[in-house]
């Protein structure tokens, strides 16, 4: 099982970006579904995530600007992130519960010029 991201760039402060993840590979079941993100010098941190039935949670810094979803059909998870900040700069990961075992992406820069 392999996670792919898409969609990372460079992007002015108050505009959006839309992120995308792809799992591929030998896959009967995904669950929980989520983006996480490391800031320079700072710890890796839960951004949103999103269950297989499709509960939503955030964390409170883009609660209201970013927006979760996914597509069973292809296995794929997305974040539509809006009026994005500076302090939204960040490496975004991926994860994906497949078949019982964790996986993560292999990760996409995101960078918000002020």
């Amino acid at each position: 099982v392999q996670l792919q991201a898409f969609g990372g760039g460079l992007v002015q402060a108050g505009g959006s970006l839309r992120v995308s993840c792809a799992a591929s590979g030998r896959i009967f079941s995904i669950n929980a579904m989520a983006w996480h993100r490391r800031a320079p010098g700072k710890q890796r941190e839960m951004v949103a995530v999103i269950t297989s039935g499709g509960r939503t949670d955030y964390a409170d810094s883009v609660k209201g600007r970013f927006a979760i979803s996914r597509d069973n059909a292809k296995n794929t998870v997305y974040l539509q992130m809006n009026s994005l900040k500076p302090e939204d700069t960040a490496v975004y990961y991926c994860y994906a519960a497949v078949n019982g075992g964790n996986y993560w992406g292999q990760g996409t820069q995101v960078t918000v010029s002020s």
